[in-house]
């Protein structure tokens, strides 16, 4: 008699992200990560920070799986990223949409075909593109600059763009790495603005940030990592100075 084979289940129903115990080392000495215990449950929106060489680059590159722990376990999505096969780690990637500091835009192509390269390289139809793209450039609020090229469009317009391209192949997880670190005042909230609606929409949304004007402005779950370790969790926190 022949039985289905079920995917074991790593974390709970509501849970999206697990980071159990993790500790990282790059070589001896104090480690970049200690024993951080994190879960974060499907549609939540929460801040990671805490001043250069705390931990949170290493934390976003062990997430998107670029890098493994030294001890513990991550989970997303249930997917052990300790145990998933190489060949596997493209297909959870698509999961997971990033946006960068520096936007990284393709400059020789119009603000479509950028947000269409995100589409092409997993293979979605042409057909499909042509759908897709214009409704996300849509919800991000660009549907006239579709013929754009990058050095066209303000930061916060280039921010967009790359809003859109890790959206475009609905994620259910947008990590989100200094998105404003490039943008004035008036352009951060307004990205923040568009961040919220994303989420609201269903995506979680992790953004790692320096700004704590914006930090505590919007009076999300915020993290604080301080020499590797979590010094802090607040469910509606404030940035605060850890020393």
């Amino acid at each position: 008699m022949a039985f289905s084979k079920r995917k074991k289940k790593y974390m709970e129903d509501d849970e999206i992200i697990v980071i159990d115990n993790v500790t990282k080392s790059y070589q001896a000495g104090v480690p970049a990560l200690s024993e951080v215990n994190i879960r974060i449950k499907k549609g939540e929106f929460v801040f990671i920070v805490g001043d250069s060489g705390s931990g949170k680059s290493t934390l976003i590159k062990l997430l998107l799986r670029e890098l493994t722990p030294t001890d513990g376990g991550i989970y997303v999505l249930n997917y052990n990223l300790n145990k998933i096969r190489h060949r596997k780690i493209p297909k959870f990637r698509r999961n997971i949409g990033v946006v960068f500091q520096d936007f990284r835009l393709l400059k020789d192509r119009n603000v479509y075909e950028n947000v269409a390269f995100a589409q092409r390289i997993i293979q979605v139809p042409g057909k499909q593109i042509r759908k897709n793209v214009p409704a996300i450039l849509a919800t991000v609020g660009l549907a006239g600059k579709y013929k754009a090229k990058p050095n066209r469009l303000s930061g916060g317009e280039q921010q967009r763009v790359a809003i859109a391209r890790a959206l475009v192949n609905k994620p259910a997880i947008l990590l989100a790495d200094e998105p404003t670190g490039n943008l004035d005042p008036r352009n951060s909230m307004e990205i923040m603005r568009l961040l919220e609606e994303i989420n609201e929409a269903g995506t979680t949304v992790i953004m790692v940030t320096h700004n704590r004007d914006i930090v505590n402005a919007m009076q999300k779950r915020v993290i604080t990592l301080h020499r590797g370790v979590v010094v802090s969790d607040q469910e509606r926190g404030v940035y605060v100075d850890e020393d």
